[in-house]
């Protein structure tokens, strides 16, 4: 007899975890089902060690350039594995974290590989659970195009295993994870070249943000090459050799597949059961269900931003809905995104041409504040902007930013475009003197039509 339980959750990334804490706090006796280590991409290999990273990319910035601040210090380089053991301490400690707390709720942890045998159950390494509902959490992994892995051709995930620093590296990809590692590496001095194949780097941004980011990391010295996609990399004696569809070619040490993150699917038995699959992502409705039994997909397996948050409102959501709660579905467009290279950018709703799309481009207005009026970010020594999208006589439907720390400023950022807030009500709120947080009161105000140091 298969051992029974009211949810049981196939992965114990963000999402997996997410939607088995929610649902014990419903009452719902769940198993979670994980072939790894509980915390998925977002603990181990994605968001927690590469802003660890990130940090520590930060401090040896602020160190170089400490003298501008009237700080005396020397800079003698960025010892690798030391950021490695440091990055390792604060994931080993969110690790044990999560499994206590998952322990304390009673949540069953059943380790190894799953696969969905009926709609109903799904059997580990030979063993069978069954339940009422199941929940496919099983998110993603890095994509590589079909290119061979070695000690020069990496991913994120070895990336962060290095132990030593190329001199130089080639990133494969211009988007959030290829922009934030060529922005850590440049920091730690290395010479960076980032090859992406659309018109610009983070293409899915603002165009305002896009042109900042792309000066930005021209002044700090990373290269770029845009519009042309990569045809071949080979390892060469002394490294690797890029190679794009026009014939320009490009040597380094090192070359970072970061390409984007694929779904993983295969060999999970969906298909089998009746699921949709397309490239490999599970299709379902705005519900979440896949339209087959009493069975959900949550996170990256589900086409849409890859983001470890969306991932726990997708948890949060299935088991809200398991409940039958009828929660708000949980819309792309108005999730956070912050991408933390330097400068950071950070972006919830419409972008300008997407509002000009969906409202007509004389039913939309925009404003721009320009970070250098900001007090707080001169102290910083940050320049950048502030950008609010509205409908003429309606909500803000975009806020977009782009500075050193910005991303701090996503919270409001997200409370304005998901209560659908009019220019007037976010000007009329007060913004503490001197913080970054300013800016966004500022750019409100020029958009109600009444700036105060515009």
């Amino acid at each position: 007899m298969a051992e029974e339980f009211d949810v049981l959750v196939l992965g114990g990334g963000s999402a997996g975890y997410a939607a088995a804490l929610r649902a014990v706090q419903h009452g719902f006796s769940v198993g979670l089902i994980e072939k790894s280590k509980l915390g998925g991409t977002c603990l181990h290999t994605g968001c927690i060690p590469t802003k660890a990273y990130l940090h520590a990319a930060e401090i040896a910035d602020e160190a170089r350039s400490s003298e501008k601040y009237g700080v005396r210090t020397t800079f003698e380089g960025v010892d690798l594995a030391k950021v490695k053991e440091y990055k390792d301490g604060i994931v080993a400690g969110k690790h044990k974290g999560l499994t206590g707390l998952l322990k304390m709720r009673k949540i069953q942890v059943i380790e190894g590989e799953g696969k969905l045998v009926s709609p109903t159950e799904i059997d580990v390494d030979g063993t069978s659970y069954s339940a009422q509902n199941i929940v496919l959490a099983t998110g993603s992994t890095a994509k590589t195009f079909g290119l061979p892995l070695s000690d020069k051709v990496i991913t994120s995930t070895e990336a962060l295993e290095m132990e030593e620093l190329p001199k130089s590296a080639i990133v494969l990809g211009g988007g959030v994870i290829g922009s934030e590692f060529a922005s850590v590496w440049k920091s730690y001095g290395v010479d960076v070249t980032i090859i992406e194949g659309a018109p610009s780097l983070v293409p899915n941004e603002d165009p305002d943000i896009i042109k900042q980011l792309e000066k930005t990391f021209k002044a700090r010295g990373i290269s770029f090459s845009t519009g042309t996609f990569f045809k071949d990399v080979e390892e060469t004696a002394d490294g690797v050799k890029v190679t794009l569809e026009d014939g320009t070619t490009f040597e380094a040490d090192l070359c970072l597949v970061a390409v984007g993150r694929g779904p993983v699917t295969d060999g999970l038995g969906l298909e089998d059961q009746g699921i949709t699959l397309d490239r490999g992502f599970v299709m379902t409705d705005d519900r979440l269900h896949t339209g087959v039994g009493n069975i959900y997909a949550v996170g990256d397996i589900v086409p849409g931003l890859q983001l470890a948050h969306r991932g726990y409102q997708h948890g949060i959501f299935v088991a809200e809905e398991i409940a039958g709660n009828s929660p708000m579905t949980v819309l792309d467009i108005n999730i956070p995104k912050v991408t933390y290279c330097e400068p950071e950018i950070m972006s919830i709703g419409y972008t300008q041409p997407m509002a000009e799309e969906t409202y007509g481009k004389d039913q939309i207005e925009v404003t721009k504040y320009n970070l250098a009026g900001n007090g707080k970010s001169s102290i910083l020594g940050t320049g950048g902007i502030i950008k609010m999208i509205a409908v003429k006589g309606g909500p803000i439907v975009g806020v977009h930013g782009i500075g050193t720390r910005i991303g701090e400023q996503i919270g409001e950022a997200q409370l304005i475009v998901n209560w659908e807030a009019y220019p007037e009500d976010v000007a009329s709120l007060l913004h503490a003197h001197p913080t970054q947080n300013e800016a966004m009161g500022e750019a409100a105000m020029a958009l109600f039509g009444h700036p105060l140091h515009g």
